[in-house]
């Protein structure tokens, strides 16, 4: 699955820049493009949408309210040259408020949002690209300034660095994201990986071995911090 967007923009210019944004996260789908609110309501109509590039200034009726008159309402994204209208949007919970021009960083940091917020399924999904099995889930990280494809089948084990996260693969490939540990740890599937240390989450079926204050991934030695010791002990003696 995917995030269906619509952008609903009046500038030809700021829809053209958006669109490419759009096209270069495999997560995201472009449903359609609109030039002012009232073939958005149409388009809305007739398609389940998602998420809403929205700009505030446009003829017929202003983002704001066409905002107000939607019931459902999709995630939202203001996209604006005007800083006056923040206060308001955020009083109507859009989840981000971009300024134009828009960076491409600052557009990820936005999609990133809508998905810590559980609006969408970027995060884990079920792969149906070709020469990947259906089964096989995997997620997106920020790296750099994209939208980063890795299998959960080949991670080794994912190490904190504060604010981001270094993880390895069984490839020896390293991707560093800014995303936080705890994070990670809620949408990781618990059957699968393993919290075993403030700084190390490790995939169960990567370990090799094991003592009481270590455990070997891939051919590195994790340790085993304190307070995590009895969990990870039971989770290893059951898969004994």
């Amino acid at each position: 699955m995917s995030i269906k967007c619509l952008i609903v923009d009046d500038e030809p210019l700021a829809i053209e820049i958006l669109q490419s944004y759009v096209e270069r996260v495999d997560s995201l789908e472009l449903v359609g493009t609109c030039g002012n609110a009232v073939q958005a309501f149409d388009v809305l109509k007739k398609e389940k949408v998602d998420l809403l590039f929205l700009d505030i200034q446009m003829p017929k009726l202003t983002g704001i309210e066409f905002l107000k008159a939607l019931n459902p309402t999709p995630s939202v994204i203001f996209t604006t040259a005007y800083r006056e209208y923040a206060v308001e949007s955020y009083e109507l919970n859009v989840v981000d408020y971009l300024l134009k021009p828009i960076a491409f960083d600052r557009f990820l940091m936005a999609i990133n949002k809508v998905v810590e917020n559980g609006n969408s399924h970027v995060e884990i999904l079920q792969s149906a690209s070709e020469g990947a099995n259906e089964s096989d889930p995997f997620l997106f990280l920020k790296v750099d300034r994209k939208m980063v494809k890795v299998y959960l089948k080949d991670i080794t084990y994912i190490e904190s660095l504060k604010d981001y996260v270094r993880v390895k693969t069984e490839y020896g490939k390293e991707l560093v994201s800014l995303q936080k540990i705890s994070y990670l740890e809620k949408k990781l599937p618990a059957d699968c990986f393993l919290r075993v240390h403030k700084s190390y989450i490790i995939s169960v079926k990567q370990i090799s071995a094991y003592s009481n204050t270590a455990i070997e991934v891939g051919g590195t030695e994790i340790p085993i911090g304190r307070s995590y010791k009895s969990e990870v002990m039971k989770v290893l003696n059951d898969q004994v």
